[in-house]
């Protein structure tokens, strides 16, 4: 950036992949709960969020994706799992809370193991923690009505 006062950045990990980056965090004796933080995706939230990205649908995300972190953190298997995250489908359907007919997003929840992170495949996650997210995503994200599990590998 221009701010910066130096010329060039400094980054001696650059080249490590994701698998070998955590690998050294363990080795300098980083916290787990530091080199087993999930990534950020590099083209930022937008990237999760299926068409046009606005701060309703950023809430959205950000609100589910909290929902679902929270609850495989309880889990204890978030070390298990290579990447999860939530993602906001373009996708509305018909639904029912309360009294009331809605007509609101799907939320699709991504899992997958890895030992590089070049491929994947799909996590085995315990149905009673997909439900368990299911329920508090469509009860507390304002604008979701359904939630779906994506078992697809990388590359699909």
């Amino acid at each position: 950036p221009d701010y910066v006062d130096f010329k060039e950045i400094i980054e001696p990990l650059r080249l490590l992949f994701k698998d070998e980056v955590r690998k050294a965090g363990l080795e300098l004796g980083i916290p787990e709960k530091l080199v087993f933080r999930q990534p950020f995706p590099g083209p930022g939230l937008g990237i999760r969020i299926i068409g046009e990205v606005t701060a309703e649908k950023v809430k959205i995300v950000q609100d589910a994706d909290a929902i679902y972190r929270e609850e495989i953190a309880n889990t204890g298997i978030d070390k298990e799992i290579g990447q999860y995250f939530a993602a906001l489908t373009n996708m509305r359907s018909v639904g029912v809370m309360g009294d009331e007919r809605t007509y609101d997003y799907a939320i699709a929840l991504r899992a997958v193991t890895t030992s590089d992170f070049m491929t994947a495949e799909s996590a085995d996650l315990p149905w009673e923690v997909l439900g368990k997210v299911t329920t508090r995503i469509v009860n507390e994200v304002k604008g979701v009505n359904r939630v779906m599990y994506d078992c697809t590998g990388k590359p699909p």
